[in-house]
């Protein structure tokens, strides 16, 4: 029998739970390509990428796509647990195993029999639980902690990190075997500032999902705000974007988010390279204007989507700003 304990956290929808892949940026296309073409193979993927950039997206992409999608999809956060709970959770325990084990524990890895096992920040694993994973991976059963019989499980295991496993495993710190088990196909998401194009997109999909949730209008970027959001570094990557997004939506008072909408630190943070001063918004305005012309080789209408303006504004934008385009453009 499940535990409610294991049951709640199988049940539980992470942040990314109900997200789909957005993003057509060439880096994205790219990516979503090569995870389409491997979610229907067995082997097992590692996922590279920044804290906040989507990793558990990727993985349940790979999951929904594949013959797996009408089975379970199991995320673990393996830096959540201490050593001696993680192993009972992970996989599973018998009824007085230890003080406190009043009745039978199915663990993760029985729960996503069938389907995938999503170990999230896989690097947190101690190297005694890197052991008895690589045997799962080996031998495809699952001993319960205070058992001794091996149960049969059928998964596919999606891995993810923001550390470098190769000197994890130069350090000692990480089996090499398990290194080699897992790194079968590795995928890199990229930075939210190496998808410039994706943000507006993402931005108007986490408003969307906002207006659902609070059974609203959807509130609408502004020009000045999706320019902005285009020119802020995001250290945080896609889910602070979606926090941002969040706060827009609960502080705004209009139907279109303006400036005043967003958190102080995206209002005040776009700093000239190598300067010391803020930005003023029409610097910003500027440079995210020339930087999107210059992309695009000065193509006027191609700027515009890339912005998320309509011509005509962009056209009064550039006299206003007094960006010109070079000569024979």
């Amino acid at each position: 029998m499940q535990s409610t304990e294991v049951g709640e956290q199988v049940e539980a929808i992470s942040f990314f739970a109900s997200q789909r892949m957005i993003g057509d940026s060439p880096i994205m296309a790219a990516l979503k390509k090569t995870a389409t073409d491997i979610a229907p193979r067995r082997s097992t993927v590692m996922i590279l990428g920044e804290t906040g950039s989507g990793k558990e997206m990727l993985a349940r992409f790979i999951h929904q796509n594949s013959t797996r999608a009408s089975k379970p999809f199991i995320p673990v956060d393996c830096s959540s647990l201490s050593d001696t709970l993680f192993e009972s959770e992970l996989f599973g325990h018998v009824k007085g195993a230890y003080t406190g084990a009043t009745r039978d524990s199915l663990g993760f890895i029985r729960a996503a029999n069938g389907g995938t096992l999503f170990l999230d920040e896989i690097s947190e694993l101690s190297l005694h639980l890197q052991s008895k994973l690589l045997r799962v991976l080996q031998e495809k059963c699952v001993v319960p902690v205070g058992d001794f019989r091996p149960v049969p499980v059928d998964i596919r295991v999606i891995s993810a990190t923001n550390r470098a496993l190769d000197n994890m495993v130069h350090e000692g710190s990480f089996r090499q075997d398990l290194y080699f088990r897992l790194n079968v196909v590795v995928l890199k998401l990229p930075t939210l500032h190496e998808r410039v194009d994706d943000i507006v997109p993402l931005a108007e999909h986490f408003l969307k999902t906002q207006a659902e949730l609070y059974g609203e209008p959807q509130k609408q970027l502004s020009p000045e705000v999706a320019m902005l959001l285009q020119a802020y570094p995001w250290p945080g990557n896609v889910r602070e974007l979606a926090n941002v997004m969040e706060h827009a939506h609960v502080i705004a008072s209009d139907p279109e988010v303006a400036v005043a909408d967003l958190p102080p630190r995206i209002q005040v943070a776009s700093q000239a390279p190598g300067a010391g001063d803020d930005l003023s918004l029409q610097d910003v305005e500027r440079c995210t204007i020339a930087k999107a012309l210059k992309k695009v080789n000065y193509n006027k209408a191609a700027a515009s989507r890339v912005l998320g303006i309509n011509i005509q504004r962009l056209n009064r934008r550039m006299v206003r700003l007094g960006i010109h385009a070079p000569d024979g453009k």
